[in-house]
């Protein structure tokens, strides 16, 4: 998110629910990573947003140079470094009711870990998209970067925040679900 900025308000956007179901029709499940699918599928069926990109978070090092990789780090002794390629969700929020309600919950998400979690927007998805935010997980003081290289021990905190932020989103997906 190189271009990740503080929240934008709504504005009007009559064209949303022809814009959702275009961007819905069109989602390809096989490319969206393994640990979230259920979650952006989940999504999918809310009629006050829709997914425009996510990334689960990946992890690269020396023996691990896959980008798709949704290994798990562990202990390790040798490594002093990795690359970390933020994980975020980037949603189009409906300007209704059901939508501010959303948006309000997704604005709490960052007291998971404030140095690790922001909620924003990014202006190269709201030029293409008003009423776009981003929810990332990314050292605070790398929040407008994509991937930053990070020392072993902060990686594997930053491997924590992103399964609990990820965690926190599937319950809130079932509660939205179920209302």
């Amino acid at each position: 998110m190189e271009t990740f900025t503080g929240c934008k308000p709504f504005v009007e956007n009559s064209g949303f629910q022809a814009q959702r179901c275009d961007r819905v029709n069109k989602l390809k499940m096989d490319t969206i990573d393994g640990p979230i699918v259920d979650l952006v599928k989940g999504l999918s069926k809310l009629h006050f947003c829709f997914t425009l990109q996510s990334c689960w978070g990946h992890f690269l090092y020396k023996t691990m140079r896959d980008r798709r990789n949704t290994e798990r780090l562990v202990s390790s002794a040798t490594m002093d470094t990795v690359e970390y390629r933020l994980a975020y969700l980037a949603l189009c929020i409906e300007d209704s009711a059901a939508g501010r309600e959303l948006y309000r919950e997704l604005k709490k998400t960052p007291e998971i870990d404030p140095p690790y979690i922001q909620f924003g927007c990014a202006d190269w998805f709201w030029e293409r998209q008003v009423n776009s935010y981003v929810l990332q997980v990314e050292p605070e003081r790398h929040r407008t970067k994509d991937r930053v290289t990070v020392g072993y021990e902060e990686a594997l905190r930053i491997q924590d925040v992103r399964d609990r932020f990820f965690f926190h989103l599937n319950g809130l997906l079932r509660t939205l679900i179920e209302e």
